[in-house]
């Protein structure tokens, strides 16, 4: 939001200009006002709270930045926080909201909504680990029985569907409430009134169980182009429905916390958190990077009776060490990708490896040649600058393809996270390694 825009909004809540303000919140959506109160105060924000009505304050709440949303929360009564907000959201919206309190608090807020059905719902999807279907789904459905004929059905869909803002699909259940199908409305209004829903519905839909993990869920939603997908339990009844509004936000959030795993961050933050927290983030790594950096000082200052003979060697450094990184990140980065939407299965380790080896072997040939022909020019056929360093580059690039391509799939089989692989961590081993190859050929060619 602009500064003039935000000073505005400032001054009018300074002068408690409350009929401006709820014009001017009135044509906005629920996502910019979430935006401005993530800018304001907290007593600001509280104050724009304060002029929404129910329905709207609730969805501002839901697109609030976490933490600011969570500074918010703090300073809420849980009477409030249950009557103003959760009252007036979606079952799925209310969990994430209530998940970030403590238990005491949880208990309180739950003990303060009204409709007792949905406090029920809610502590049924609090046990759901977060990370999973029943962790993210919503209990808000148009539900219909197989044996019910068609106005039946109608009557049916239109009482329940007063209660809901947005209808995806109508799912399909037996008396059993096990789940049988889901119910075009094209078919509902082409159909004659004496069928029954059974004969009509298309059959074995798909859908997910409880215990799916998320990454499952957008995979399955990405496959079948779904706008939602049901949630089943163990024994196939149906409990729940994830849209794709919900993997939206946790496919952004999957891909920030990979992004930082591979710039060697250690723990999820973000440009505003406090100078405590991104130090703690970030040197971890920088430390490991201080300590790979100390190592490949005694590696190279084992060999200075080398670099004596041979000045020129210094100059390759950095291009043995720069090369190394790079395709190691290369190799790696494409595997994780692979990994993660599917394309690749941790199971064909040497299969990768084989396509992987390939690649390198001919990226390595060019590489090495264009040195060698530098290296001819300036130093002269005899040189041994000119074979070492060629010979190393080769070497090199052959052992970061394949470490880059074998690291992550390891950690995916062993249920790491892959997207470690593809930082600092590939980039100071490769170092190490390509300066013990560099200094090794080296001598051995001297």
């Amino acid at each position: 939001m602009e500064n003039e825009e935000l000073n505005n909004f400032s001054d009018l809540i300074a002068n408690k200009e409350s009929d401006k303000l709820k014009d001017l919140l009135g044509g906005l959506h629920p996502a910019d006002i979430a935006e401005l109160c993530d800018e304001l105060n907290t007593e600001e924000a509280r104050y724009i709270y304060l002029l929404l009505d129910n329905e709207k304050a609730a969805d501002v709440l839901i697109e609030m930045d976490e933490d600011a949303r969570k500074k918010f929360l703090d300073i809420l009564p849980s009477e409030t926080i249950a009557k103003r907000f959760v009252d007036y959201m979606d079952t799925d919206d209310a969990v994430d909201i209530i998940r970030e309190m403590d238990e005491d608090k949880q208990e309180e807020v739950l003990s303060h909504i009204e409709d007792i059905e949905q406090a029920g719902d809610i502590v049924d999807l609090l046990k759901y680990d977060e990370d999973t279907a029943g962790g993210l789904m919503g209990t808000e459905m148009v539900i219909v029985n197989e044996n019910w004929s068609m106005p039946e059905c109608l009557r049916e869909m239109r009482i329940q569907a007063e209660d809901m803002d947005e209808i995806y699909y109508v799912y399909v259940v037996d008396d059993d409430e096990r789940l049988r199908g889901v119910f075009p409305l094209k078919r509902m209004i082409t159909s004659p009134s004496v069928s029954k829903v059974k004969h009509v519905m298309r059959k074995e839909p798909i859908s997910v169980r409880v215990d799916t993990p998320i990454e499952d869920v957008v995979q399955t939603i990405e496959k079948y182009d779904l706008v939602a997908v049901p949630v089943v339990d163990s024994i196939g009844r149906l409990v729940g429905r994830i849209t794709v509004d919900d993997v939206m936000d946790e496919v952004r959030e999957q891909a920030e916390r990979d992004y930082q795993l591979a710039s060697g961050l250690s723990k999820d933050v973000e440009s505003d958190d406090n100078v405590i927290r991104q130090t703690t983030a970030r040197l971890p790594w920088l430390i490991i990077g201080m300590l790979g950096g100390i190592a490949n000082s005694m590696i190279l200052g084992n060999f200075d009776t080398t670099f004596a003979a041979h000045p020129e060697m210094a100059l390759y450094i950095p291009l043995i060490g720069g090369t190394g990184g790079n395709v190691g990140t290369q190799s790696s980065a494409l595997v994780v990708q692979g990994l993660a939407n599917n394309s690749l299965d941790s199971n064909n380790t040497w299969k990768q490896i084989l396509k992987e080896s390939v690649v390198a072997l001919i990226n390595a040939t060019i590489i090495s040649m264009l040195v060698y022909m530098y290296n001819f020019i300036r130093f002269g056929p005899t040189a041994t600058v000119c074979y070492s360093v060629s010979i190393s580059l080769f070497a090199v690039v052959m052992f970061a393809s394949i470490f880059g391509t074998l690291v992550p799939m390891t950690l995916e089989k062993l249920k790491v996270d892959p997207a470690i692989a593809t930082g600092p961590f590939i980039s100071i081993t490769n170092d190490i390694i390509g300066m013990l190859i560099y200094m090794s050929i080296t001598v051995l060619l001297s």
